[in-house]
């Protein structure tokens, strides 16, 4: 039955694939985000995966079999991009991830379906945020399964007690017992106490090709030890792991919310913040100083779902959200998008309708450009360790080959892109089709 799953979801991926070749897209308009506006119609040559030629007047191509779209005066504008996702868990609830019979095929059948509709909603890129990701970026990349491009952090790594210790109350230190713990079996996560164990971890993730490393430096609301206020990692042990990491020219992310883990952390040489929901003006203004991003989210209200406990954390985080983004905005700090759901996959098809929450404080322009260019940019922090180099989030010339055809204009009519089944005529991640409403020649 496994097998069958896996095959089902391999043909139903090939089927909406059509292979690689030249695609010109005549008559559209581009998003330029450098003026804020839509271009004059224009056509676009893409080709190798790339965007080879952009041009008012005809372009021709050498290649006869070219497919040729007619974008009949519609915008192109760069697919979407989202920094903080969970391809496991957010496609997989606690109790199913934690399952006994949970094995690498079950999980690649249950997350092939999420990552393919999630490009079916114009996402062409993700960062992992943390997880067993690295068999669905295998097989994505193989073209085995449909999905965006996958940036990974692999396991989060996580002390003892942190946000990332998943354990079981049964389930004992490996320090002292010996016996990984079921979360760590998985790939979901490191506990890693000390220098020595965080350097591990880390250099073990790299191993398995992460582009960036995820580090817990502080408390959260979905996990069942630790406080919100509290402060995780020492410095030393935080810097073990951006040492490490710089060693591979790359960066570490931190799971934050406090000033106080996200000063450690900027003085450890962390690069890249997610959350910080509950910082400060005075600790906003150094993150500026210094260029570190804050990858933000707009969380979605408590729900009946959620026990007690969880709610009572998450009231912190929920007020302090309305007023960190207009004070980032402020004090012009590097500012990326991201949703982070976590264990309810029915939060998944919200996605799109999640960046109209931007809108209480920034303009249309300029939500489109932090979900494609900004975030774009956020993933190139990877440098050598990008699995995907080239330039990304812009309709330019030698820019990757991922492209939305919008039946509309975005700029005046940003819930354009909460309705990607209608309003997404064409998704392009690539250089290759995977979804096209309209004919072609």
């Amino acid at each position: 039955m496994k097998l069958k799953s896996i095959l089902a979801l391999f043909l139903m991926s090939t089927s909406l694939l059509i292979a690689q070749t030249d695609i010109l897209i005549e008559n559209v308009k581009l998003l330029d985000h450098n003026t804020a506006s839509l271009t004059k119609p224009m056509n676009v040559l893409l080709s190798d995966g790339k965007i080879q030629k952009i041009s008012a007047s005809s372009i021709s191509t050498k290649n006869k079999d070219f497919i040729s779209i007619n974008g009949k005066g519609k915008t192109l504008m760069p697919g979407l991009i989202d920094v903080h996702v969970h391809m496991v868990f957010g496609a997989l609830t606690m109790q199913q991830l934690m399952d006994p019979n949970m094995t690498e095929d079950v999980l690649l059948a249950k997350v092939g379906t999420n990552s393919h509709e999630m490009l079916m909603r114009g996402f062409t890129s993700v960062r992992d945020a943390g997880g067993p990701i690295f068999p669905l970026k295998a097989a994505i990349d193989k073209g085995k399964l449909t999905g965006p491009r996958i940036w990974p952090s692999g396991a989060t790594i996580s002390q003892t007690a942190g946000h990332g210790d998943f354990r079981t109350p049964e389930e004992r230190s490996r320090r002292f017992f010996g016996k990984p713990s079921r979360a760590e079996l998985l790939g979901a996560t490191f506990i890693a106490d000390g220098r020595d164990d965080v350097l591990t971890a880390t250099r073990e993730n790299l191993r398995f090709g992460a582009s960036q490393i995820k580090l817990m430096a502080g408390g959260g609301t979905s996990s069942a030890y630790d406080p919100i206020d509290v402060t995780q990692y020492t410095l030393d042990e935080m810097k073990a792991a951006v040492e490490a990491a710089e060693d591979w020219g790359t960066y570490v992310m931190v799971h934050a919310y406090t000033p106080r883990a996200i000063k450690r952390a900027i003085e450890a040489g962390v690069k890249s913040i997610e959350h910080g929901q509950i910082l400060d003006e005075e600790t906003l203004k150094l993150m500026a100083e210094k260029n570190i991003w804050l990858s933000l989210q707009n969380l979605m209200d408590n729900n009946d779902n959620m026990s007690e406990q969880r709610k009572e954390k998450r009231k912190p985080v929920l007020e302090g959200q309305d007023k960190v983004w207009p004070l980032a905005k402020k004090l012009g700090v590097n500012l990326a998008w991201g949703t982070d759901f976590l264990f309810e996959p029915e939060l998944n098809k919200d996605q799109n309708s999640y960046i109209l929450r931007l809108k209480k404080w920034f303009s249309n322009a300029e939500i489109l450009k932090m979900i494609t260019q900004d975030n774009a940019e956020l993933l190139q922090l990877s440098g050598l360790r990008s699995p995907y180099p080239g330039k990304l989030g812009v309709i330019e010339e030698q820019a990757l080959a991922d492209v939305l055809l919008v039946d509309g204009n975005p700029l005046k009519d940003l819930s354009l892109i909460a309705n990607p089944e209608k309003s997404f005529l064409v998704i392009i991640k690539n250089g290759k089709i995977y979804k096209n409403t309209l004919k072609t020649k």
